[in-house]
């Protein structure tokens, strides 16, 4: 099914096996309802070329985190690097909560490499400082990041059948 990296507070390493094309699975990061679907975003604005814009935004949480607060708010980068229907690389990306200070720059890497029955998606999210709240950031999002990939994988599989 999908295996994760070692835990590692100061950044996120996914491998997720995905039984559907390298191109559907790549256009999951960039249509607005895909996204809905299976990231839970109330709305973006992804735009799969260099120097575009990659934002989205989400609904603030009804719990808080106690180094974080409430989570949702808005996560926004630049796309660097795209090459359609395979991969992507955000740069100066930082996740705006609804309250507090924003977390970042950070940079985010999707890979979707084809396999024999789909795809082999990596989802690599780094940068990090040496505080408690970066580290807090890493276990709480790592842990939402693996729900979230795990749901696209449903989602794309059954699309697929």
């Amino acid at each position: 099914m999908w295996r994760s990296a070692p835990s590692d507070p100061a950044s996120f390493d996914c491998v997720v096996e995905i039984s559907a094309p390298p191109e559907a699975v790549f256009e999951a990061f960039f249509t607005r309802d895909v996204l809905q679907a299976w990231w839970g975003a109330v709305t973006s604005i992804t735009t799969p070329r260099p120097l575009g814009v990659y934002a989205v935004e989400w609904p603030r949480s009804t719990t808080e985190d106690p180094l974080l607060g409430p989570l949702g708010g808005a996560f926004y980068g630049l796309v660097i690097d795209v090459r359609p229907g395979r991969e992507f690389f955000l740069a100066d990306a930082y996740w705006m909560p609804p309250e507090g200070d924003p977390i970042g720059p950070m940079a985010l890497q999707v890979t979707c490499d084809p396999t024999p029955t789909g795809t082999r998606l990596r989802f690599q999210q780094s940068g990090c400082d040496d505080s408690p709240r970066w580290r807090r950031f890493y276990r709480v999002i790592g842990a939402r990041w693996v729900e979230a990939l795990g749901r696209l994988k449903s989602q794309l599989e059954s699309a697929s059948t």
